[in-house]
């Protein structure tokens, strides 16, 4: 408020300064020039706010729904996998929605969702046999 109040004044300074006729019609102008401030005053905070949330939560959330959606879309045959339920195999078939895992030494047959899987492991299926053996 004090920051109106100073350039109310100073407005009014320079209009009397200038030769306006009368002062009171400089200040009534430039009242609403103080609006225009005194709105943009009170958005930038909430325009900041939206900023950072963009930067720090939304782009973030963003990227990492892309690298998902790409890494299921490339999900291939003897890919090893862990699902968000923890359990690990690898995949024997592949259709649209689901996908059909192998898993354990007996590699018993198993159908999950496309979305349910979380990661493809890095081991591979020679490691993996030894492993589960």
């Amino acid at each position: 408020m004090d920051f109106v109040t100073r350039l109310l004044g100073i407005a009014s300074a320079l209009a009397e300064e200038a030769g306006a006729v009368d002062p009171a019609a400089a200040t009534e102008e430039l009242s609403g020039a103080a609006m225009v401030v005194s709105v943009i005053g009170s958005l930038l905070p909430m325009i900041l706010i939206f900023v950072v949330f963009y930067f720090l939560m939304i782009r973030p959330q963003r990227k990492k729904d892309k690298q998902v959606k790409e890494m299921l879309n490339n999900l291939k045959k003897d890919d090893r996998i862990c699902t968000i339920g923890g359990i690990y195999g690898t995949i024997v078939g592949l259709k649209d929605d689901t996908v059909t895992l192998a898993v354990g030494k007996d590699n018993l047959s198993m159908v999950v969702a496309r979305w349910a899987i979380r990661s493809v492991e890095e081991i591979s299926i020679e490691n993996d046999m030894e492993a589960l053996n």
